[in-house]
């Protein structure tokens, strides 16, 4: 896949044919998911285009965060670890991973990033590559995607690139300061959503005026107090309770 594809992943192997290509990551994030259940760590994977607004709104949240709240990021990046820079200095405990031209995180590398982590921490967020395609099909041992979209990119951006939006347990419409500037259709944009996400589930908010952050961070107290207790769940089932899906403006 990644021969063809040009992601460029390291670890391209020669397998048995009825093998899954997968097999192997999948056998990490599992990995990675119980470590993260004993510890009580709510994982989230943080996909979306490169200059959505992923850092942004981990700076944002970082300045909003309830003071009993313990932060962690990994930052993916083919190259450099700036993104990791500006969480640290908001912040948060950070390591960045990076991929060289690798298109995505896998596994391998947010287990590597766990070891690197050394303040404790119970809210864990994965920065993924910029990317709209090969992260939502890496297994990472997250509890819930998050994917990032930018009211700059266009209206039809769920409909281009479904599959990570397929696998979305929330959107959050990012830069949405700028509606007024662009003549973004948010009633368009929203309703595309509708056609391609199983669960609608959306949060528009802009990380510079500080709009809908709120309501970002109630969801991200939600989704600590689920995995307070048990185990984590398969990234993979039917996204669970989460917001509604907020009207156009709201």
């Amino acid at each position: 896949m990644c021969e063809t594809c040009g992601c460029g992943d390291p670890e391209v192997v020669p397998i048995e044919i009825g093998e899954s290509l997968l097999l192997e990551n999948n056998r990490r994030a599992e990995h990675n998911r119980q470590h993260l259940a004993e510890d009580r760590v709510l994982a989230l994977n943080l996909m979306g285009s490169p200059g959505c607004g992923k850092t942004a709104l981990l700076e944002a949240t970082a300045a909003m965060a309830p003071a009993s709240w313990r932060l962690a990021a990994m930052s993916g990046d083919l190259a450099t670890d700036r993104d990791a820079e500006r969480l640290r200095r908001a912040g948060i405990p950070a390591v960045g991973l990076t991929t060289g031209s690798a298109c995505h995180l896998d596994a391998r590398l947010v287990h590597r990033g766990l070891h690197e982590l050394e303040a404790p921490f119970d809210l864990l967020f994965i920065e993924n590559v910029g990317n709209l395609v090969c992260p939502a099909i890496y297994d990472l041992g997250q509890n819930a995607n998050v994917v990032m979209l930018s009211v700059t990119e266009g209206e039809d951006k769920p409909l281009k690139y479904p599959l990570i939006f397929q696998h979305a347990d929330l959107v959050v419409l990012s830069k949405i300061d700028l509606v007024p500037h662009l003549g973004t259709d948010l009633e368009f944009l929203l309703g595309n959503l509708e056609r391609v996400m199983p669960d609608p589930k959306v949060i528009e908010v802009s990380a510079r005026t500080g709009a809908g952050m709120d309501d970002w961070i109630d969801w991200l107290e939600e989704r600590r107090g689920a995995v307070s207790g048990v185990a984590t769940a398969d990234p993979q089932r039917a996204p669970s309770e989460s917001p509604r899906l907020h009207p156009p403006g709201s």
